[in-house]
Parts: C-alpha cells; structure tokens; sequence
C-alpha cells in the first residue's frame, strides 16, 4: 500500500511588516501637519502682531502711570498702580455715558442695517427684480467710499448755510436741524446705513445664491407667494450669514469713531468723549494719559467679546431648540 503524497503549497509573500506601514503612515501625517503650518502661517503672524501683540501691550499700559513726586517738581518716572486705571474708567461718569450712547446707536442701527440689507438681497433674489449687476453695483458703490470721506460728504449736506437739502426744505418752510439733540444721532446712523448696507447686501444675496432652487420651486407648488417665500423659505436658510452680519455689525458700531469725531467739528452736541473710541482717542492723545486710555480700551474690548460671545450662544441655543422640535 503506498502513501499518498498531498500536493506541495505555495509558499505566500510575506505581508509588509507593521513598522514599515506604521512609518509611512507618520510621514504622511507629517507632510499633512506640513501643509497646515504653512498655510497658518500667515494668519498666526497676523493675529500675533495685529491682535495680540496690541492687546498686551494695552493691558500692561492699563496697569502702570506716569508719576511725579514732589508735587509735580521730581522727575517722571512710571510707577504700578494696579486697578485705579480701571477704577477711574469705570466711574467716569462721560465714558458711562459714551457706554449708553453706544448701545442706544446699536439698538437703532443693528436692526436696520440687518433688516434693510436682508430686504434689499431679497428683493434682488426675486422674480421681480431687473438690471440686478447694475443695482448690485448701485447699492455697493457707497462702501467703496472710505468713511472718513463719506463722513466729510455728510457733514457738507448736514451743515445749515451750505446744504442744499437743507435749503430745499427751507423754501418749503420746514426748519431741519440734522446735528440738533434729538437727531444728531439718527444722522450719524444715516451715514452708517449709506456706508455699509449695500456691502450686507452682497452678503446676503450671495448666501441666497446658494438656496437650493428645487426647495423654493417646493414651496410655489404649493401655494406660497413671493414674500411667504421670502421670509418662511428663504430667511430661515439664510440665517447663518444673518446671525455673522449681525456680529459683524455688533463689532463695528461699537467703535463708533469717525463719524462722530468729524461732525464734532459742526455739532456743539457732539463732545470729545461722545463714544468710548472718541474717549480712548482724548485720554490718549488730548489728555496723555496713555494708562487710562489703556484701561479703557481693555473695557471696551471685555464688552465686544462678551456681547459677542452672548449673540453667539443665543443662536446657538434658538438653533438647537428648533432641531429639537
């Protein structure tokens, strides 16, 4: 009886050893890491030199004075004070007022630039809009007008003697007085709308370029008009680039700086310290007292961000509890 002889197998390649992958899944890691050091780059030299950098610098000014002994007769020399910079600020009755001026001008400004801005991209998104490049073009020219000369522009037609509205309402026998105490501040909110709101558009009427066309054809089948569209349909998928206009504007208004500074020069209601930007610029450069200036901007920065981070985490939540539903 012979032994059945079973048929030789192959030998397999030997798989790649586990070190070797693991090497070459690092080294891909690294270049990847690479890349992204690279391309932050910039942004991180940025917000070091341009942000960070200012905002030590600020903070440590706030918390040292210039001080001479001897009732003023000894030399200068720069001594710690801790918090009395802060101190000072916060009790000084005109930055507090400045405080409430701005947020008055927020309460007023916000909502129209965001209402305005969102109104004027709806419209353009519609049907019933015509020469849209040239309204686009229309609407945005204002904002390539640097402010300090859109504020000049302003303070010519806010001016009585010189203005021509005014002079045109004075034939008609109605007395305007736009830099007066009750309208000095919608006037300053005018030229901030002028400025800006066709700068908003764009934003909006580019985010409303990428609403899927089907969900508003969805919505005419049945039975919605243009402006139930408009403001059920289209708003709500829009209101990521609303909520970041609103930001965007939150920070802006609350350096409110050039116009007011430059309507001073013709309204006696406008003074020095009329907003906390105008505050920081008197104490810095009117007053030289650089520690309170410093103090004062780091208060306005802690309101910013605050204020900020508050809108955030508000919509954040009214996001999270509609998803909910």
């Amino acid at each position: 009886m012979t032994a059945t002889t079973r048929p030789a197998v192959p030998a397999l390649a030997p798989p790649a050893t586990a070190p070797a992958a693991h090497r070459a899944r690092r080294a891909a890691r690294r270049r990847r890491l690479t890349a992204c050091g690279v391309l932050m780059t910039p942004f991180f030299v940025l917000l070091l030199t341009v942000f960070l950098i200012p905002v030590g610098t600020a903070v440590y000014l706030s918390f040292y004075s210039d001080d001479q002994p001897g009732l003023g007769f000894g030399p200068e020399r720069t001594v710690f004070v801790g918090l009395r910079s802060y101190a000072a600020v916060l009790t000084d009755p005109t930055f507090l007022g400045g405080l409430g001026t701005v947020a008055l001008y927020c309460l007023i400004y916000i909502p129209l630039m965001v209402a305005g801005a969102l109104a004027l991209a709806l419209l353009l998104d519609s049907g019933a809009a015509r020469l849209r490049a040239f309204a686009q073009l229309g609407l945005f020219l204002p904002h390539a007008v640097p402010g300090i000369i859109a504020a000049l522009i302003w303070l010519y037609l806010y001016t009585p003697g010189i203005s021509p509205v005014i002079d045109l309402f004075a034939r008609a026998d109605i007395t305007v007085d736009f830099l007066g105490v009750h309208t000095v501040l919608p006037s300053i909110v005018n030229i901030a709308l002028w400025s800006n709101l066709g700068y908003n558009m764009v934003v909006f009427y580019a985010a409303l370029q990428a609403v899927p066309r089907e969900v508003i054809e969805a919505s005419v089948v049945d039975g919605a008009g243009p402006v139930r569209t408009a403001l059920q349909v289209k708003t709500p998928l829009v209101r990521a680039s609303i909520v970041m206009v609103a930001i965007f504007t939150l920070i802006w208004a609350l350096q409110l700086f050039t116009e007011p500074m430059l309507l001073s020069q013709s309204s006696p209601m406008i003074s020095s310290r009329f907003s906390p930007s105008m505050y920081i610029y008197d104490a810095a450069f009117n007053r030289t007292n650089y520690s309170l200036a410093a103090a004062a901007s780091v208060v306005l920065l802690a309101c910013t961000v605050a204020l900020s981070y508050g809108v955030t985490r508000f919509t954040g939540r009214a996001d999270a509890a509609e998803e909910a539903r």
